[in-house]
């Protein structure tokens, strides 16, 4: 795909409304819908869009999507104009039984549901709701009981990184596809008090790597970019020693360890451009405003004023964030530019410029040049 003319997903919060309190939510989320709402009507015009600008893929979120009565109906109308949907509900009591067999029957083909904690005491208290751990591993098992493919996701804190081990063999139960693994960006309520080190990004990233080799599910991240380096560094050292990607020597089947729209190809880990905020990728707020991510709020324009295209094409924002070149620091020296380019959400949150530098790399680029 030719990321400056069409995203490779779109996420879209249509409500902002949730009935959790979550310590990191990026939308600070609140008890009720907000009346400057995109309609039913604005929101199929803007499915349409959606559509004409090339069909990227659609996430369906919040906020918590099902505080909207007309949640399923957008679901529908974006799966039956050919769009692939995901979806992505709050574990609330809202999401029940007959909640994801309307979103299985209106046209969802995976669901997002998030676990923090590998117990009721980790999970709820960054979830900020008693009981909320529970009735993720109920929604966890309605979901695959209704045959709908699963997607679970784990934000990486201070919080939880010494317990990723625990979570993942908690979910690996639940039989999803994919393990997403969100390392913290400190918008909305998020803390940069909460965010792991430099360093233990880095010995996450390669703990992933070699769960990923084992692990019945396939392993994305999120707001962590740079993952992709250590993948491409840990394939590439693996090759030069002739040691198997996967024990037994069988194929490693990596097509989504490093994130959407990004895969590797040839045993040198060579690999296409990754996308990365505004780059491939685009987020729609509940008013419609259109930001690069949800942890890059910087609206580069508003869907009721003009067309999704007209923004993401042409904004300066978004022209900005797809050219590299404009990268700072050690960022735009990194041999690694143009597969991964660092969180530009990252490094809006901690440093006030989205072209700075990742501040949570450690890797020191050699410069000149690139090395995928």
């Amino acid at each position: 795909m030719d990321f400056a003319r069409s995203p490779f997903t779109v996420a879209w919060e249509i409500t902002r409304a949730c009935g959790l309190a979550c310590v990191h939510c990026r939308a600070e989320a609140q008890p009720r819908r907000d009346r400057r709402e995109l309609t039913t009507e604005e929101a199929f015009g803007v499915i349409d869009q959606l559509v004409d600008i090339g069909g990227p893929i659609l996430i369906v979120t919040g906020g918590d999507p099902l505080m909207r009565d007309d949640c399923f109906d957008i679901i529908e109308r974006a799966a039956s104009r050919g769009l692939r949907v995901a979806f992505s509900p709050s574990a609330t009591g809202r999401c029940t039984r007959k909640a994801i067999g309307r979103a299985r029957d209106a046209g969802v083909s995976r669901i997002h549901i998030s676990l923090d904690g590998p117990d009721s005491a980790s999970h709820d208290l960054f979830r900020g709701v008693r009981g909320s751990f529970q009735r993720t591993l109920d929604i966890l098992q309605s979901i695959r009981d209704a045959g709908v493919s699963l997607q679970v996701g784990t934000t990486v804190s201070r919080h939880s990184v010494a317990r990723l081990p625990e979570i993942a063999a908690l979910i690996a139960a639940y039989e999803p596809v994919m393990w997403s693994v969100f390392f913290l960006v400190p918008t909305g309520r998020g803390q940069a008090g909460d965010m792991v080190s430099p360093q233990e990004h880095e010995r996450a990233f390669n703990w992933l790597y070699d769960t990923a080799k084992t692990s019945p599910f396939d392993v994305r991240t999120t707001a962590a970019v740079h993952y992709r380096r250590v993948v491409i560094q840990r394939r590439q050292a693996e090759a030069a020693s002739g040691a198997a990607a996967r024990p037994g020597g069988g194929p490693a089947a990596f097509a989504n360890v490093s994130g959407a729209g990004y895969s590797f190809q040839g045993e040198m880990g060579m690999s296409m451009k990754g996308v990365n905020d505004g780059d491939g990728f685009a987020f729609i707020d509940h008013v419609g405003n259109v930001c690069p991510s949800g942890f890059l709020p910087l609206p580069a324009g508003n869907v009721r004023e003009q067309g999704f295209a007209e923004i993401y094409r042409e904004s300066p924002l978004f022209r900005d964030l797809r050219d590299r070149s404009l990268l700072k620091g050690k960022c735009a020296r990194c041999e690694y530019i143009s597969v991964c380019g660092g969180s530009r959400a990252r490094a809006y949150a901690l440093t006030g410029d989205y072209l700075e530098s990742d501040p949570s790399c450690v890797y020191e680029p050699h410069g000149g040049g690139a090395a995928c």
